[in-house]
């Protein structure tokens, strides 16, 4: 189920061009594209899905696999409407696994069949584990959030992968990526716990969990909840941005709208409505959390820093509202990504072993 809606790319551009050439794309062909594109939903010239696709296919064709990766990852942007950005995430996944080789670590592609309600439901996982890592390793879970999804989150958890030296597994949230699942607040929560329990047995049963914009909401259920050992929670909504309707900025509604499993434009009460279940108060009343961080930008139009804040004077929690960036604190990734990485090195480091049971 899926729906368009109204959305001006250039407004996408306004807001995501940091996140575009931070993430490695060459600003000039950055440039060149925005100047191309004129109308959102269109498979034609001037379309979104089009002119990035044509740009994926030119770093293709010079054997550019990882730049391929990364264009076709905003070809597909921001969710799988129709048929073309459907195709579009497929070519990304065949440009990523072309591009493996080169990522600085061991890359392996699993399909776990994890139950779900009376059935079960396949999600797809990417592990990255540095070189010759010992067997007794942590596990670090990882994902990005609605729109950004395991593909396009790479360099942010390979850097995890090689600077901590865990192995990493990546997925897609509940509702968006190769996830079969709509993005409910249980359903979404119990595929994470699933996870868990996997990465459990994938090395000495210490898991951490990085969330990333709506992952950073299921990093802090899990880190609230005390099922991890450790939780970094990277821009993710907990309680405030539950009220009402949610965030409508730069089609951040339409987004989330079909994230949910809508097939129409829901209305703001419709919206209202689902929402009121993924607060996170009757966790945050409860005194169970592991080790957690909190990180997101003071001028976040997304995520209220209410957010970010509620989580001062907890046990075991360090909480950061960087001044002068937004979402994620995206414009301040150099900085922030360290900080974050450093704070889970030592905390790992204070965690002993657990056998799986």
């Amino acid at each position: 189920m899926s729906y368009q809606w109204p959305l001006d790319p250039a407004d996408l551009f306004g807001e995501r061009y940091p996140q575009m050439v931070n993430t490695g794309l060459p600003a000039a062909d950055v440039d060149g594209v925005r100047a191309a594109i004129t109308d959102m939903w269109p498979d034609a010239p001037g379309g979104w899905v089009r002119e990035w696709s044509e740009l994926a296919t030119r770093y293709a064709g010079s054997g550019q696999h990882d730049l391929a990766a990364l264009a076709y990852g905003w070809a597909k942007f921001p969710t799988l409407v129709d048929a073309a950005k459907r195709a579009a995430l497929a070519n990304q996944l065949t440009q990523y696994q072309l591009a493996a080789p080169t990522f600085g670590v061991d890359f392996d592609r699993r399909v776990l069949e994890l139950p779900y309600r009376d059935t079960t439901t396949a999600v797809p996982v990417h592990l990255f584990t540095p070189a010759d890592l010992p067997a007794n390793s942590p596990v670090l879970l990882a994902s990005g959030g609605v729109d950004s999804w395991k593909m396009d989150m790479h360099a942010m958890f390979v850097a995890a992968a090689m600077r901590l030296r865990v192995r990493v597994l990546a997925f897609d949230i509940a509702g968006t990526g190769e996830s079969a699942i709509p993005m409910t607040s249980d359903g979404g929560a119990h595929m994470v716990r699933e996870l868990v329990g996997y990465a459990r047995t994938l090395g000495n049963g210490v898991v951490a969990h990085l969330g990333v914009s709506m992952g950073g909401h299921y990093s802090a259920r899990s880190g609230l909840a005390g099922e991890v050992d450790a939780a970094i929670v990277l821009g993710g909504p907990v309680e405030e941005a539950f009220t009402g309707a949610g965030p409508s900025h730069f089609g951040m509604d339409g987004i989330i709208g079909n994230a949910l499993g809508f097939d129409h434009r829901p209305t703001r009460d419709e919206l209202s409505a689902r929402f009121a279940a993924f607060s996170l108060r009757p966790l945050l009343d409860q005194d169970t959390n592991a080790p957690m961080l909190i990180v997101n930008g003071a001028e976040d139009v997304h995520v209220p820093q209410h957010d970010t804040l509620v989580f001062q004077g907890r046990r075991d929690t360090d909480v950061h509202l960087i001044p002068d960036t937004g979402h994620c604190a995206i414009t301040k990734l150099p900085e922030v990504v360290p900080m974050m990485l450093g704070w889970l090195e030592h905390t790992l480091n204070t965690v002993a072993p657990k056998a799986h049971s």
